[in-house]
């Protein structure tokens, strides 16, 4: 089965010789834009190949394989790009941020809650968003503050620091 990820949105072309820029805030980026990755552009999931990446301002710039003049990737021009999670050879441990979503969140070995969403704050602050009891507790999504991750329990073990969960 096809597991399409999405990672961004390109917003416009670059330049006359068909390069892209792509708005994506996704957590993996050096799992994706790399030479001879597939993406997969728009509703129809049309196959494109990433022949050269670099960041630009707040873009991600892409060209690829086929693709040499600005009329040819206008037709690209606000779609979504997609990757196949199978593509980004995660490790064993590894996840991406919508695998947090629905693991318990767990502080001095006690469950507090479930996982609902990570928000997404801009300048590189994010959220962990956990549901307790009707109540939602906030927890910066940085390795400072998890002390463990077991995939297999679908758990979060966050550390001990003080104010942080009362």
């Amino acid at each position: 089965m096809e597991d399409f990820i999405y990672i961004g949105k390109i917003v416009n072309t670059h330049g006359i010789h068909g390069e892209v820029r792509l708005l994506s805030d996704f957590d993996r980026k050096d799992k994706v834009f790399l030479p001879k990755m597939t993406l997969y552009i728009g509703r129809k999931k049309e196959p494109v190949v990433i022949t050269n990446y670099r960041k630009h301002k707040n873009f991600d710039m892409i060209c690829l394989e086929g693709y040499h003049d600005i009329n040819q990737v206008l037709r690209f021009k606000g779609l979504n790009a997609y990757v196949q999670k199978e593509d980004l050879n995660l490790g064993e441990e590894e996840l991406l941020e919508r695998d947090y979503i629905g693991m318990e969140a767990f502080f001095e070995n006690n469950c507090f809650g479930k996982i609902i969403s990570i928000e997404n704050y801009g300048l590189g602050n994010k959220i962990f968003v956990i549901d307790y009891r009707k109540k939602r507790i906030l927890i910066p999504f940085q390795k400072v503050f998890i002390k463990k991750i077991s995939k297999k329990e679908s758990r979060v073990y966050f550390q001990e620091v003080e104010g942080l969960i009362s």
